[in-house]
């Protein structure tokens, strides 16, 4: 993966961006301390580098419907790519998994599920299992509250590299 050149003011927009998502040319400027044009030539830059996945909201879904969040951990009986690949197709297309990391050591796959209740969240392993992934085994954890949930913080991460 190419890594693309930025500075102090380019992490300040990434920054922003991160904690209020879409803002004005010039709400942006304000925030990072550049003039609305300078300010909206480098978040176009940075757009273009594939810097910015996206944008969107955080919605409370807990207020909306009563749901079910469990965290699965897979193991894959083979460990050919093709293994991985037929996996990782099939869940890709499950909405029902809205997270799903590979990991090194133990398991193969960490995921998060939502499912509407604890008996969805078992037709969705059965059908899982009965698709013929390969999956040796998993265990699953419900969850009973989120403690933390937030992206990283930018500057924590960056700011080394731009001091060398």
């Amino acid at each position: 993966m190419k890594k693309t050149a930025f500075d102090a003011a380019d992490i300040r927009i990434l920054s922003a961006i991160q904690q209020y998502g879409v803002l004005s040319k010039s709400k942006l400027a304000e925030l990072v301390n550049l003039s609305p044009t300078a300010c909206w030539g480098r978040l176009n830059n940075l757009r273009k580098a594939g810097l910015i996945k996206g944008y969107h909201a955080d919605i409370a879904v807990e207020q909306i419907a009563e749901i079910s969040k469990i965290i699965v951990t897979i193991s894959l009986a083979n460990h050919r790519k093709s293994d991985f690949d037929l996996f990782e197709g099939y869940i890709q297309k499950l909405d029902e998994i809205v997270d799903c990391v590979a990991t090194g050591g133990g398991m193969d796959y960490v995921m998060t599920v939502v499912s509407v209740n604890l008996q969805a969240f078992q037709e969705l392993m059965e059908e899982l299992l009965m698709a013929e992934l390969g999956i040796e085994r998993y265990m699953t954890y419900i969850v009973t509250r989120e403690i933390k949930s937030v992206p990283p913080n930018l500057n924590k991460l960056i700011t080394p590299r731009l001091t060398k």
